[in-house]
Formats: structure tokens, sequence, C-alpha cells
């Protein structure tokens, strides 16, 4: 199967991150069933899909991810539109803003998050990135190919004052990834993280955080990484972690992956539990 014919779901797909990350699959021929809740960013989506000729590789899927029911909804649209489905990325994202705008000037203490907000937090974070992945991941395996990617956040992000919700679901979804890559090994299903690496340009961080726009990552920074990543080159890449603003365009993909990349969910730094030996 060529690249051309691959199929993608990118979760968090009408803004940001995820736009950019679907317009770089899309220029890449790949099929993308983009998946969000707010349907005018869908519908600007699909317009700019049109305006570069790429409209027939692309659907959406309006969806909520904090609804358990969604999960079966998007998978059955997208498989009964492209077939079997190649490539996940998990980019979906909620943000502390959506509790306080000026979390930033006033950070939110985890004493202040209520069980509601938790549970959002896990539920786009952990629970939707673990239920799609259970849902497809078979038949990458039947295939022997596969792409998973799960976009998480800066170690300095997932440990921040303020940041109670938002850090330790996006830690969750590292460490997980580190679990499903040694799981697939061999398979021909790859596991990676890309992040952008710093404070990135998107609806996430709101104006009254205070940052001059311009100065901040851009998302379009995520769409080379990702482009290689998802190819036949990347095959023997997995259980890597990407920061996208250190991926150099000017150098050779594979060169800027050595650049840009680094064992996932902290692997270089870790102290492994000491465990007796087995008996049997």
């Amino acid at each position: 199967m060529s690249e051309q014919q691959r199929v993608a779901i990118v979760t968090g797909a009408a803004g940001g991150i995820g736009r950019e990350l679907v317009l770089g699959l899309l220029g890449k021929e790949i099929k993308v069933a983009a998946v969000d809740r707010t349907a005018q960013g869908l519908a600007e989506l699909a317009q700019t899909a049109q305006e570069r000729q790429q409209g027939t590789n692309l659907m959406t899927i309006e969806a909520d991810l904090a609804r358990d029911e969604s999960i079966d909804e998007i998978v059955t649209k997208a498989r009964d539109r492209f077939g079997v489905i190649d490539i996940l990325v998990n980019n979906a994202g909620v943000g502390q803003a959506m509790m306080r705008t000026d979390n930033r000037q006033r950070p939110i203490k985890f004493w202040e998050v209520t069980p509601e907000q938790w549970k959002l937090f896990v539920a786009v974070h952990n629970n939707a990135p673990m239920a799609l992945s259970r849902a497809l991941v078979h038949d990458m395996m039947r295939q022997k190919w596969g792409r998973i990617v799960n976009v998480t956040t800066s170690l300095g992000t997932m440990i921040r004052e303020g940041s109670p919700t938002y850090g330790p679901s996006k830690a969750a979804l590292e460490a997980f990834s580190a679990i499903m890559a040694k799981d697939l090994a061999g398979t021909g299903v790859t596991v990676n993280v890309l992040v952008p690496g710093g404070v990135t340009n998107t609806g996430m961080v709101p104006l009254e955080a205070g940052y001059d726009r311009a100065e901040m990552i851009q998302p379009a920074v995520m769409a080379p990484p990702l482009n290689w990543l998802v190819s036949d080159a990347a095959s023997d890449v997995t259980g890597r972690r990407f920061l996208a603003v250190h991926w150099d365009p000017n150098l050779a993909p594979e060169e800027a992956a050595k650049k840009a990349g680094a064992p996932v969910a902290w692997t270089d730094i870790a102290t492994m539990p000491i465990e007796p030996p087995r008996r049997n």
C-alpha cells in the first residue's frame, strides 16, 4: 500500500495545532477524518481543503470526545467513508483557560478543581486516546502497518504551577504512550509523541495570558515532523518524543529527527524499580 492511500483520524482538528496537522497530511495525499466538537471550525477547515483542491480526501466529524459514545460514532463514520484507518493522531486538548482565562496571572490551585472539571480533562486527554487506539489497533496489527501519534506537552508544563488538570492528564498520556510502544513492538505499528516544545499560538492560550502572539511557537511547526512520522521512512521509529520547535526543515528528515527527538516518557532520567528474581 502506498502512502497516498493512507487514512488518518485526527482529533482536535478544527483549529490551532490540529488544523495544521490535518492540512499537512492532506498535502501528502493522505485521507483524513477530522474530528472536533466545533462545527464552525470544521466548516472552515473543509473550506480551506476545498480551496486547495484537497476536499475529496477530507471528511469532518463533529463529536465531543468527553462522551464515551462518541468513540464508536467516530470510528464507524471514518471506516464507512474511507475503510481501514492506518493513522491515529490523538491531538484533542482541553486547556486551563476553560477554567479561568487569567490562570497565568492567578494560577489555579488543585483544591479549586471540581470533580466535573477533573473528569473532563481525563476524558479528553486519557480516556479518548485509549478508546480510539483500542478500537483501531487490531486492524493496524493485521496489516502490519500503523501509526499512533499522541500530542502531549512539555515536561515543564506537566508540573507547572496552575496546571493541576492539564499537566497531570498529559503526563498520563505520555506514560501511556511508552507502554503502547512496548506492547506494539515488532507489529509494524509505531507509537510516538509529538509536542510543540513551548507556549504555542493557539486558542488554548487566551489573550489574557499576555504573550506577544508573534513570539510564540506557531502551530505550523507540527506538520513536518508528523508527516515524517507517518511515512514509511519512519517505520523503525517508535517510543520517541519529538519537539517540533527543534525540527529543522533544512535537514534531511532523519537528521532533523535526531536533533528534535528523545526517548518517550522521560526514559533517559528514569530510575527503574528494583525487582527480586522470579521463582518461575
